[in-house]
């Protein structure tokens, strides 16, 4: 496990270098270089002190030995002139092993401040070689700033799908591991790891022999035809106990230098990207294509041994675009190579990407004699799909692994599959797969949605209203006629009504703009706007029409369906849930096909039937709309008393206001968690709003969270900033972040309760809005003299807590309308359930 120190030191030496090398990629490759430089020093000075010689920095490159580098006498120039030259010349070292030449070939220093490379000397100084597991796993740490390499297409895979998709493929430690676009060699490492964890004994001791030991360093090679990746990988993988990785400049679509080597085991992550006017391959592929995920997945299918296994990441066209390339990609996978097919969730590769992704599981040996192919579908990873991924208690990956190592045992032993039903997969007859000869790989497509007779008939989307209307209502109209502007922000997530804030002249919108009229429904259809339902009905509008965002569908009804229905539909789970698995795009920029909201059927009852089930909906919406105007207006109110002192803060708390401490989060759960500001925006304490941290802080530590403890937000935007929370539970794992300033009541003087109204009330926010500083376009704060001096109307003890007992009567009846508006959105959801024929409410995606 990567210790505290180690990932400080690499964080410290990527902020020392951000102002003059800003490319993650580079800052990586001159941390490598420095850290292999001193590393070769320090097994040089370990060979001294052992009595034998130094072999790294000996003769004429005796000079830039490390300890000459760092002596205190030298100048700021002349140590940048002496470490620029070293690693300029370090390739032409008669010492060091081909491998090291090959880290430093074409090496350089980007900048020319000497007190920059000081200080990153300086931090590149701590580290000491320890040819260890933990060095390797700091050194995958660094590599994990590269993220996106950009217009390759190439993301770095995320810890947890590799481990998962090696955990599938079970690599054995006689087979020949291969990765043909292995980037940083994660593949390669995690199945080496998994070898070895699978032969040890009960103690933990290995089991292999050195003979075993011997053939699996030989057994793992990689290619990439980025010689960056290659030095990358190579240093991961001496990192991890390979003293010659076999990682080789390669460009496996074009070149047929290795044609002929095959492997029994290949895991890959290939480039979803081709150039323009695409990849000009050699005539030996089975599929005749240019586009580079069809060339790659061809390629690895074909190079598997006759009992070869592969787990590949692939984007969607892969599943189901119809291009003659992909059909027979498709074919060709289905017949002879593809057991399975793992959907991923759309934020997987998140914040680099938003590109959905599937894995394909191929196993040569049981391909041919198996007559299924196996869908399973991940809907969470264990980490939350936004930006900033961070873990979170759902997990499918564990119940997927086994069901799908189940899957596969049955069918080596060919083992009959009646009655194997798995929560999170579909086994789907080849025959089926076949039928249309498109071989499409998504499962949901096959899923038959319900065995019982459907309450009402369902009809196409495109056969009841049309999609994107024609502008033939505004071509006539006056140039100066003033119409609605609705831009996607102006639509509420989850609610059918908006208001159109905005109206122009029908000459000052552009063309590209989306065209609607009363009544008219209104689809984001791009990601995230999709998932987080934003959606609603066209009402009110200037002259009865507008224009809005390029990602909206509009929907206009038919004489056969009400609006309101339409919009029903096209917001319930069945229908986003199928929408968000048939996206399609790259990065943030994913979209509904039109094609599918066309052929989706919706449940159509008569008409009659349809008002009374919106009348029914509408009359628990009226419900919900007040109970959430109860919350939106409530604020408690001191009722102040003139013969109230007014005093500063700082005199009613027992210690100086504090802030706190943020870390730098994990990506995995951990006993500590810190507070997210989200977790106290709504003006309420929300633990769900948490990052997690992996850091030795002690249970007293003053960033610790006590129950009685007041957080304000100490940075924030203007209507935010000073918003405050009382932490009023019995929870000893989590800290509060630097965004925040804690103060403490002091019990003897004011009640924490009342002190917070004190600090939610009108005049306290007016006064720390008023007082908040920033720089234009900055966040506004404020600052621990500013919470010191905060007006507090002190009233008399026994007054406070009279008053804290009327807030919380009040805040119960208050906190009943929450509950109230989860039982009504209950009665929505099971009214519509009953019309699409489902015994109870589904959910699907983001709600």
């Amino acid at each position: 496990m990567l210790d505290t120190d180690t990932k400080r030191r690499i964080d410290t030496a990527r902020d020392i270098l951000v102002g003059k090398v800003p490319d993650p990629k580079s800052q990586v490759e001159q941390i490598t270089i420095a850290l292999i430089y001193k590393f070769m020093d320090d097994i040089d000075a370990e060979s001294e002190e052992l009595g034998g010689q130094r072999k790294f920095f000996a003769d004429d490159f005796a000079r830039y030995g490390w300890a000459k580098l760092m002596r205190s006498r030298l100048g700021g120039f002349e140590t940048l002139n002496l470490y620029a030259e070293a690693i300029g010349k370090m390739p032409e070292n008669p010492g060091i092993p081909p491998l090291f030449r090959d880290i430093f070939k074409n090496a350089y220093l980007p900048y020319r401040d000497p007190e920059t490379l000081r200080a990153f000397l300086k931090i590149i100084d701590e580290f000491e070689y320890d040819h260890s597991e933990r060095l390797g796993d700091a050194f995958e740490y660094l590599l994990s700033v590269l993220g996106s390499q950009g217009d390759a297409g190439q993301f770095r895979t995320p810890r947890h799908i590799i481990d998962f998709m090696v955990a599938i493929i079970d690599p054995k430690k006689n087979e020949r591991v291969l990765d043909p676009a292995c980037g940083t060699a994660g593949f390669l490492i995690s199945s080496y790891k998994h070898i070895l964890k699978a032969n040890t004994d009960a103690r933990g001791n290995s089991t292999l022999t050195p003979d075993d030991k011997g053939r699996l360093a030989q057994n793992f090679s990689g290619y990439d035809i980025s010689p960056d990746m290659v030095r990358l990988s190579q240093v991961n993988l001496y990192l991890h106990g390979f003293i010659a990785p076999h990682i080789a400049e390669y460009d496996t679509l074009t070149s047929q230098e290795k044609w002929n080597e095959h492997a029994d085991v290949i895991l890959a992550n290939p480039p979803f990207m081709s150039p323009k006017g695409g990849i000009q391959p050699h005539n030996r592929f089975s599929v005749q294509s240019k586009r580079s995920e069809v060339l790659f997945v061809d390629y690895m299918a074909e190079h598997l041994t006759s009992q070869g296994r592969a787990g590949i990441i692939v984007p969607e066209g892969v599943i189901f675009q119809s291009q003659t390339a992909h059909t027979d990609l498709r074919r060709m996978l289905v017949e002879n190579y593809l057991v399975a097919v793992v959907s991923l969730p759309a934020g997987v590769f998140n914040p680099y990407s938003g590109v959905k992704t599937s894995i394909l599981i191929l196993d040569r040996s049981i391909a041919r004699q198996s007559d299924t192919i196996g869908f399973f579908k991940i809907e969470n990873d264990g980490f939350g799909l936004g930006a900033q991924r961070r873990a979170v208690e759902k997990n499918d990956l564990p119940q997927a692994r086994a069901e799908i190592a189940d899957y596969l045992r049955r069918l080596r032993a060919r083992e009959s599959l009646d009655g194997f039903q798995p929560t999170l997969g579909l086994i789907v007859s080849k025959a089926k797969i076949a039928a249309n000869g498109e071989y499409n790989l998504s499962g949901e497509r096959y899923r038959e949605i319900s065995d019982r007779p459907l309450a009402f008939p369902r009809m196409r989307i495109g056969s009841i209203c049309a999609i994107n209307p024609p502008k033939s209502e505004v071509r006539e109209l006056p140039s100066d006629t003033r119409v609605s502007f609705v831009p996607m922000a102006d639509l509420d997530q989850n609610r059918m009504s908006f208001k159109p804030r905005a109206e122009n002249r029908i000459s000052e919108i552009s063309a590209s703009y989306t065209f609607f009229m009363n009544n008219d429904v209104l689809l984001a259809k791009v990601t995230p706007c999709f998932e987080n339902g934003k959606a609603g009905i066209a009402r009110d509008l200037t002259n009865g029409l507008g224009f809005g965002s390029s990602e909206f569908y509009v929907l206009r009804s038919s004489e056969s369906v009400l609006s309101e229905w339409l919009y029903f539909c096209v917001t319930h789970p069945t229908f986003r849930g199928s929408a968000i698995a048939q996206m399609t795009g790259t990065g943030g920029l994913q979209r509904v096909p039109r094609r599918f909201v066309e052929d989706f059927e919706i449940p159509l009852p008569p008409l009659e039937v349809q008002q009374e089930i919106v009348a029914e909906i509408e009359g628990y919406q009226k419900v919900i709309d007040g109970a959430r105007g109860v919350l939106d207006n409530y604020r408690p109110h001191i009722p102040i008393h003139p013969d109230w002192p007014t005093v500063d803060l700082a005199t009613v708390i027992k210690d100086k206001p504090k802030n706190g401490y943020s870390g730098k989060p994990v990506d995995r759960v951990t006993p500590l968690k810190v507070l997210t500001l989200s977790a106290t925006t709504p003006g309420r304490l929300d633990l769900s709003k948490h990052k997690y941290l992996d850091e030795d802080i002690p249970p007293g530590a003053g960033c610790r969270c006590r129950k009685g403890d007041i957080y304000l937000q100490r940075g924030n935007t203007a209507e935010l900033v000073g918003t405050a929370v009382l932490f009023d539970v019995d929870e000893t794992n989590y800290i509060y972040p630097d965004l925040m300033i804690r103060v403490r009541a002091d019990e003897s003087k004011v009640d924490s309760r009342y002190l917070l109204t004190a600090l939610q009330s009108q005049p306290v926010r007016d006064y720390l809005m008023r007082n908040a500083v920033g720089a234009a376009g900055s966040m506004p704060k404020i600052n621990q003299s500013i919470v010191e001096r905060t007006p507090i109307p002190l009233a008399p003890l026994a007054t406070q807590q009279a008053i804290v007992a009327e807030i919380e009567a009040e805040q119960a009846l208050v906190n009943a309308n929450r509950e109230l508006i989860a039982r009504f959105e209950k009665k929505i959801q099971a009214t519509l359930a009953r019309v699409w024929g489902e015994d109870e409410p589904v959910t699907a995606g983001p709600s």
